[in-house]
């Protein structure tokens, strides 16, 4: 029997009567991983990685474990304030992740839609639901998070504080910048500071609010250095790998530990080897547990994940003697707030820098907006002659994955690139 299914069975059937008891086995299953990751990482992984492998495993743990210390958000919200009064970020999403990885997601979603939760909610977010009700995830200091893209991150927070007393904090971001919106997330930004200065009875020091800026700055010349030499060069990565890139370009963005790997990342790709095979640059979510995929796309250098778009959404340089104006324009400006033009237009421009061959667009199920403007991205790829594939499934929950629908498309659309390549 497969061991990871084995304990996820122990942790469901152990939750009913004693959930903090399997709040312990999925602590104890991480703190294994983190061991085992030091001491004998996955053959092919490179350093840099297995160094952001440790980040993104350490950060889950810290939610379970020190849940007085954290706060719950999305992963658009100023996790760089939150860091200057020593707080951490777990994102409800990221997560979700990990509860599927111990594949405990169907408990927890059937557990959220037993107590009237919509059948049709992203299941990302009826796993985070019916983990805090199940008692497994702790009670975070409070939550903070935006009103961008998913209008289900305000309603599943707000759900959580009503039932289970974790104060929320929703930042609305006009959908258009402007000096006046600016203005508006700016005053936002102050009031939420002054939330954390209650909470947490320490004062917002400027200068480490600064020096997290600057080190965000760097993290993210050094990331735009490491994607350009990435067009010549090939090293390997999973698509697990690429969500937790999440943990790096979006939760903890702006500390010591990031910029050290950013640092590794840049410096590390220039020990591979050239590149030769076909670049996929993937929009949204990615279903990393998906049989066919993983096989097709992880430590693959044939078809090569070059990035996933929503590790790129805002690139630009924060100005450092203004920095809440800086976050404010960060979240304003990002490719996900606004109308869906802005994401074709990231796309495309992301198709050039990082010379993708291909488009993969992942529909998350219960997922509005990637299926509502799938079909504008597809014909904006079409006009410049860009392969784009769209999979239909759901990046959390199994149930909703057909493994057999997504090789037949996958690999139809793998022979078709392959068919291209020898014309050429």
């Amino acid at each position: 029997m497969d061991v990871i299914k084995k304990y996820g069975d122990f942790i469901k059937n152990t939750t009913p009567e004693r959930p903090e008891r399997a709040r312990k086995l999925i602590r104890l299953g991480l703190k294994e991983e983190v061991l085992r990751h030091g001491l004998l990482p996955d053959k092919g992984m490179p350093k840099a990685y297995t160094r952001l492998n440790q980040l993104a495993l350490k950060s889950v743990l810290s939610a379970l474990e020190h849940p007085e210390k954290t706060v719950w958000t999305n992963i658009f919200a100023p996790v760089e304030l939150l860091q200057c009064f020593g707080l951490s970020s777990i994102s409800m999403e990221c997560l979700s992740s990990f509860f599927s990885g111990f594949t405990v997601e169907d408990y927890f979603i059937d557990q959220a839609e037993s107590v009237g939760i919509a059948a049709t909610l992203c299941s990302y977010h009826k796993n985070f639901i019916g983990g805090v009700d199940a008692g497994v995830v702790p009670k975070a200091l409070l939550s903070v998070t935006t009103s961008m893209i998913c209008d289900g991150n305000v309603n599943t927070f707000r759900y959580l504080e009503e039932k289970h007393q974790v104060p929320s904090f929703v930042l609305d971001i006009p959908d258009e910048y402007s000096e006046d919106a600016e203005n508006y997330v700016v005053e936002q930004l102050k009031e939420l500071i002054g939330v954390l200065e209650e909470r947490t009875g320490r004062k917002l020091d400027p200068e480490e609010l600064n020096r997290t800026l600057e080190r965000e700055n760097e993290s993210k010349r050094l990331y735009r250095s490491f994607l350009k030499k990435q067009s010549r060069k090939y090293y390997p990565n999973t698509m697990t790998l690429h969500l937790y890139m999440l943990f790096a370009t979006h939760l903890n963005i702006g500390s010591e530990e990031c910029l050290e790997f950013f640092q590794k990342l840049e410096k590390d790709i220039d020990s591979y080897p050239d590149f030769h095979g076909k670049g996929v640059l993937w929009v949204h979510l990615m279903p990393y547990y998906q049989e066919t995929l993983k096989g097709y796309f992880n430590y693959q250098e044939k078809y090569y994940l070059k990035a996933c778009e929503m590790n790129l959404d805002y690139m630009e340089d924060l100005d450092t003697a203004h920095p809440l104006n800086a976050l404010a324009r960060k979240m304003l400006n990002n490719l996900y707030n606004g109308p869906y033009e802005r994401k074709i237009k990231r796309v495309a421009e992301l198709v050039e820098e990082l010379h993708a061959d291909a488009v993969i667009h992942f529909c998350h199920w219960g997922c509005k907006q990637s299926a509502g403007g799938v079909m504008l991205l597809k014909e904006e790829m079409r006009k410049r002659g860009v392969p784009m594939l769209i999979l239909d499934g759901d990046a959390m929950d199994r149930r909703n994955s057909h493994d057999g629908q997504i090789k037949t498309r996958l690999e139809a659309f793998l022979e078709l690139l392959d068919q291209e390549e020898e014309k050429e």
